[in-house]
């Protein structure tokens, strides 16, 4: 490769990189409702150089999920770092759900499989057997309730995001409150009665994705 060819390249990268951050930014109050025009204006790029590199909005959605999915694995493979367990674990549900809770748009493309179909599947396979060690780890060392499964994660997530929307301009740090109650109740504790459902199976969790159409979703 020229070194030409190499300046293109890296000038193309760093562009691409400028794109995702833009549309993960304008996205993280706008949800899916932003535009790839939107996008390139926040980004300070032209909107050829948008287009050229991603089409349409669903390629945009696809790299803001896999994006998305790269931080989430990296918090909970530094969680299992963690000498307890139950810290580990705790930290993770922590900065999973500040993540989904302040990142409106990343929420809607996690969360749904209107837009990234199968780009979900594979991002699950990358997430799930992490939190699933986090999980049985911490129940393991009998910190955890023993009804917990990895397929409640997202839905902590979601349960975070409804209440940071909810009380948008007045507590913006209201969902850490609930959080942390929802913290307390997934600690075992003596006396516990058990959880009156149980999680969600990975085929319903995929059932629900199916089902749920984000506000900004494209039909």
């Amino acid at each position: 490769m020229s070194p030409g060819e190499q300046t293109l390249r890296r000038d193309a990268e760093r562009n691409r990189r400028r794109i995702i951050e833009a549309a993960r930014e304008l996205c993280a109050t706008r949800g899916l409702e932003a535009t790839l025009n939107e996008v390139a204006h926040h980004a300070n790029l032209g909107v050829g150089t948008v287009y050229r590199r991603f089409p349409t909005k669903e390629a945009l959605f696809e790299a803001i999920f896999e994006d998305g999915v790269d931080q989430l694995v990296g918090l909970a493979e530094t969680a299992l770092e963690a000498e307890n367990s139950w810290d580990g674990f705790a930290w993770f549900v922590q900065q999973m759900t500040e993540l989904t809770a302040t990142d409106r748009g990343l929420r809607e493309v996690a969360f749904s499989r209107a837009c990234c179909g199968g780009r979900v599947d594979a991002g699950r396979t990358r997430l799930d057997p992490v939190v699933t060690r986090l999980v049985e780890r911490a129940q393991r060392d009998g910190y955890l309730r023993p009804e917990i499964r990895s397929t409640d994660a997202p839905l902590l997530g979601l349960m975070a995001g409804a209440v940071s929307e909810y009380s948008d301009g007045r507590s913006p740090d209201l969902w850490r409150r609930y959080v942390a109650i929802l913290l307390q109740g997934m600690r075992c504790q003596p006396g516990l009665d058990r959880l009156p459902v149980d999680a969600l199976t990975r085929d319903e969790l995929e059932d629900a994705m199916y089902a749920w159409p984000p506000t900004g979703e494209s039909r």
